[in-house]
């Protein structure tokens, strides 16, 4: 049982890492990456670009981290599930690096614009341009695919096996359906999936419903009847 509680808590704090990294590193790179100027101001913001990439490494990590975190619990119910989770939520994470390498590229690719003064300048907005499409579809668009069904996954089990309040883990599944939509809106519209757009409304929910959860699961943490429930059953078995 005090294992089961050591990762509820564990699990909780990487939700909130998770999140306010991804949120503070994203208020860090979003306003440059999204000026008409952006190479321009880029060169000048060196630093934020970089401790914006070092965030969203952050929340990569931690982001695979809760899934892996679960995994010791939630293969007692559901093993497929369990494994599929931790998964999903590797493959979110290696879409977050490659998002923050783009960064990082767009920050190299900002200085030699610069440098260059007023020679290629159509090569170098075209690199940008390339790198920011493809930091947008790997952080915004695939790597949040990833994070929707690794968490369905364990939102499930959860569910089923009451490890917390059905509410709770049914807001969950409910809110990653509303970001799928954000998601695929995104994909169809060609609209960059950021915290500048619109569609930030629809990441909400999950938002609110992860940090909800977080708090439960430092102060509360899995539902004993459940764990108890299991434990029976395992030495029956």
């Amino acid at each position: 049982m005090k294992s089961e509680r050591k990762t509820a808590i564990v699990t909780g704090a990487l939700f909130i890492i998770a999140t306010v990294a991804s949120i503070v590193g994203n208020n860090f790179t979003g306003p440059l990456l999204s000026a008409s100027d952006y190479l321009t101001k880029i060169s000048v913001n060196a630093n934020s670009i970089l401790v914006g990439a070092l965030l969203t490494l952050i929340a990569a990590a931690t982001s695979a981290g809760i899934a892996i975190a679960l995994y010791p619990v939630l293969i007692k119910y559901n093993k497929g599930l369990a494994l599929g989770a931790v998964g999903f939520r590797l493959i979110e994470a290696v879409f977050y690096i490659v998002g923050a390498l783009c960064k990082v590229s767009v920050l190299v690719v900002s200085q030699q614009f610069i440098n260059a003064g007023n020679q290629n300048v159509a090569t170098f907005q075209i690199i940008g341009k390339l790198l920011l499409a493809t930091s947008d579809l790997a952080g915004f668009c695939f790597g949040v695919i990833a994070f929707c069904l690794g968490a369905a996954m364990y939102y499930v089990i959860m569910y089923q096996a009451r490890l917390i309040p059905r509410w709770l883990s049914g807001w969950g599944m409910i809110a990653l359906v509303v970001m799928l939509i954000a998601v695929f809106i995104t994909l169809f519209d060609g609209e960059p999936y950021s915290v500048s757009g619109n569609l930030i409304y629809l990441a909400l929910p999950i938002a609110l419903q992860e940090m909800v959860l977080a708090v439960w699961l430092i102060v509360k943490g899995f539902n004993p009847s459940a764990i108890a429930a299991e434990s029976d059953r395992a030495g029956v078995d």
